[in-house]
């Protein structure tokens, strides 16, 4: 028994009085207004019987990789899966790894030395900042999506500055100024890394690509499970990046990869999303019939996120639970994740939801706020 097992436990206690405590759940019946799958492919039936019939053919796919890729757990189609993404992406390579989370950790405990500094937006991915940790690199803020305030942090710095970014904001729903931001990394030579997980997919293969700005960044990270409905994630960068992780990214070297299936899978869902435009087209619909109750938001009109701002962690639960007895799903961001007084509803819109089920959602805040 652990002698400090009474310190988690006040801990723990503090959060159940404040009611956010945190607790694993199985997915409840209901409309889905939190999930992160935006196009609906994770329950998909059609590319479900896709990736039955590759398994059917090829059952080998579900076999396990048996190490990490640097020792038995390489494979023909983990190279060939990342010359695709690369090649779609217009990059020069790509890695593979089984989540965003550890591809973030990878690139933030690697790249960055002592002698370099790390400005992060504020509002960036916890994955980021738990990385920089594992760095011996300086990690500065700036001000969310403000590139005065990157500039001007980047002025006093002595060594190399890596940049880090979110395309699309997971809390707030927003878009960075890319090209804005992709400028002023240039004018300091400094390395802009941007994460695309809740772009990729929505917006063809990311903001980025939509952008054109490939030759304006070091890296990108694309995850899978969102928008794809898969698992996994890869770091589209050149050749030298890619060597360099492979050769000193602890979360690459000592991680036994995923299965085929999975990059199988990735595979089958960029082919799925190259033959099936009109999901992502379905969904902006969606959008804009939320955006057309005006609910006063931080996101962006076109975000597949939007934030419903409720400043006060007791009403945001009772706002939730209402809700759920009438068969909605969605996801309350408390305060500490987010700071006192930004508390908020987190509604994530789908291509499958329907017109009469946003009206419905959208009445009950309305009548609650």
């Amino acid at each position: 028994m652990l002698n400090n097992s009474s310190r988690f436990q006040e801990s723990l206690d503090k959060r159940k009085e404040e009611g956010t405590l945190r607790r694993l759940r199985i997915q409840s019946d209901g409309i889905d207004f939190y999930s992160n799958d935006y196009l609906g492919l994770a329950k998909s039936k059609e590319l479900q019987q896709l990736l039955l019939q590759k398994v059917t053919d090829n059952p080998q796919l579900l076999s396990g990789s048996t190490g990490s890729r640097l020792i038995s757990g390489n494979s023909d189609m983990a190279v060939s899966v990342e010359k695709d993404i690369a090649q779609k992406h217009q990059f020069e390579s790509a890695l593979l790894f089984p989540s965003g989370y550890n591809a973030n950790l990878a690139l933030f405990s690697t790249l960055p030395s002592r002698h370099d500094t790390v400005i992060v937006d504020e509002h960036i991915h916890r994955s980021v900042h738990d990385a920089c940790k594992l760095s011996n690199a300086k990690k500065l803020k700036f001000k969310h999506n403000d590139p005065e305030d990157l500039e001007n942090i980047l002025k006093r710095q002595k060594g190399h500055c890596y940049i880090a970014i979110e395309s699309l904001y997971s809390m707030e729903g927003d878009f960075a100024p890319l090209q804005d931001i992709a400028a002023i990394a240039s004018k300091y030579k400094a390395s802009l890394i941007v994460d695309e997980a809740h772009a990729f997919g929505v917006f063809g293969y990311g903001l980025i690509e939509k952008f054109q700005l490939q030759n304006q960044v070091s890296a990108i990270v694309v995850t899978y499970g969102k928008a794809l409905g898969a698992h996994g994630a890869a770091i589209l960068c050149n050749e030298t990046v890619k060597s360099y992780l492979i050769n000193f990214a602890s979360p690459f070297i000592y991680t036994t990869s995923a299965q085929d299936f999975q990059w199988m899978s990735i595979k089958t869902g960029y082919e799925f999303l190259d033959q099936n435009h009109d999901l992502a087209k379905k969904l902006q619909d969606n959008i804009k019939v939320f955006r057309s109750r005006n609910l006063q938001s931080p996101s962006a009109e076109t975000s597949p996120v939007q934030a419903i701002v409720i400043p006060d962690n007791q009403r945001l639960k009772e706002l939730q639970d209402i809700l759920s007895e009438e068969g909605f799903l969605t996801y309350a961001i408390y305060s500490p994740t987010v700071k006192e007084g930004s508390e908020r509803l987190r509604i994530c819109l789908h291509s499958f939801n329907k017109e009469e089920e946003i009206v419905k959602l959208t009445g009950i805040i309305k009548e609650f706020i």
